[in-house]
């Protein structure tokens, strides 16, 4: 019995500890705010941006069907999506910016967010690390062209 009363005391006192689950509307905005400096980022060529968006171990993926019909996986980290984005590879005109950010999920420390771009869409995985919110995984999925390929 005693041991029982020991280990209660001991859950009482460790989730009394453990930090709240709540959203709070400052993470709301903290991780919007962190998904348009990488999708904004991307599209004005701002690498600063783009770094300040990115846990440095990111891992950005996506899955495409080859010629032959079989799955195949690219890969990107932080580092060569803040060069390509150094580089200008996705700077386009403000006028063709699609930029539409949703917070689907928010659980303690970890976001789910999804952002319908000009030519693709992103699904994120946002971390709160060291008090700031960073992008900890990307997964994307290109939109259909008028002529009815994947766009590149």
């Amino acid at each position: 019995m005693r041991l029982l009363a020991a280990l209660l005391t001991a859950t009482a006192v460790a989730a009394a500890q453990r930090p709240a689950f709540a959203q709070a509307p400052a993470d709301t905005a903290a991780i919007r705010h962190t998904a348009l400096d990488y999708i904004d980022g991307w599209y004005s060529g701002d690498a600063d941006r783009m770094e300040r968006a990115l846990h440095t171990h990111l891992a950005k993926r996506l899955v495409y069907t080859d010629k032959e019909g079989h799955s195949r996986l690219v890969d990107l980290t932080a580092e060569e999506l803040i060069q390509s984005t150094r580089s200008a590879v996705g700077k386009i005109p403000r006028e063709q910016w699609r930029d539409s950010v949703t917070v689907l999920s928010v659980f303690g420390n970890d976001a789910v967010v999804r952002i319908d771009a000009t030519t693709w869409v992103d699904f994120l995985e946002e971390i709160k690390w060291n008090g700031s919110w960073k992008i900890i995984n990307v997964i994307w999925e290109n939109r259909p062209r008028a002529d009815g390929a994947a766009s590149r």
